[in-house]
């Protein structure tokens, strides 16, 4: 059956005991439209909802929200197809984003968290640990020069110990903090030569050998 309401909105589908159940499409009055399968006038099951600007998720509902697996595309070009709980991405999902760069791995509520792959657009990859949206704990850094970053992070930046190598063979295993070489490390240029010093904000301060 079909009901409207004077906002302009309309049901049209199954009903049970006077509410939306079954299959049904629903017009909301600012132009959106879900259309999918409802329970007690709730999406519920697998469903679509488009949104007036072109945006759109395929995939399951529980109690009106996004809940189980999905994808969602954006009138942008940016994408996700994965995990969604609540109404949130939630669990393990791959995003991909209108101008290149692209994650695979976990999502908690909406951010990147746990384990994940993000790539960027210019060719950069971090292959690690992630807390809300930021790289945060191990991971390796790689760029497409060459260059190489292997160790620890706190939000976003190098932190604690990590070990950074160049193209050219020379590296630095050492300290860091806030991004740049601090404390103790050891600075290795080719096979046989390495020297131990000690480095602040970035700067060798003294060789200790």
């Amino acid at each position: 059956g079909v009901q409207s309401w004077p906002d302009g909105a309309m049901y049209d589908g199954q009903w049970l005991d006077d509410q939306a159940s079954g299959w049904g499409r629903f017009l909301h009055a600012d132009g959106d439209v879900y259309e999918g399968e409802w329970k007690a006038n709730e999406a519920h099951g697998s469903g679509m909802y488009g949104h007036k600007d072109g945006s759109r998720y395929v995939g399951s509902w529980k109690n009106d929200k996004q809940n189980g697996r999905g994808v969602e595309v954006w009138r942008d070009g940016t994408r996700y197809d994965g995990e969604y709980a609540d109404g949130q991405k939630h669990g393990c999902g791959s995003a991909f984003w209108a101008k290149g760069a692209t994650y695979e791995g976990q999502f908690h509520h909406n951010q990147l968290h746990g384990e994940g792959v993000y790539s960027w657009e210019d060719g950069r990859r971090y292959t690690g640990q992630w807390v809300a949206n930021q790289m945060h704990g191990r991971g390796v850094f790689e760029w497409p020069d060459g260059r190489r970053y292997e160790g620890e992070y706190t939000d976003d930046k190098k932190h604690g110990h990590g070990v950074f190598s160049w193209p050219d063979g020379n590296s630095y295993d050492g300290q860091w903090r806030e991004g740049k070489q601090h404390g103790v490390g050891t600075s290795s240029f080719g096979a046989d030569d390495r020297r131990k010093g000690e480095w602040e904000n970035g700067a060798r301060v003294m060789w200790l050998s």
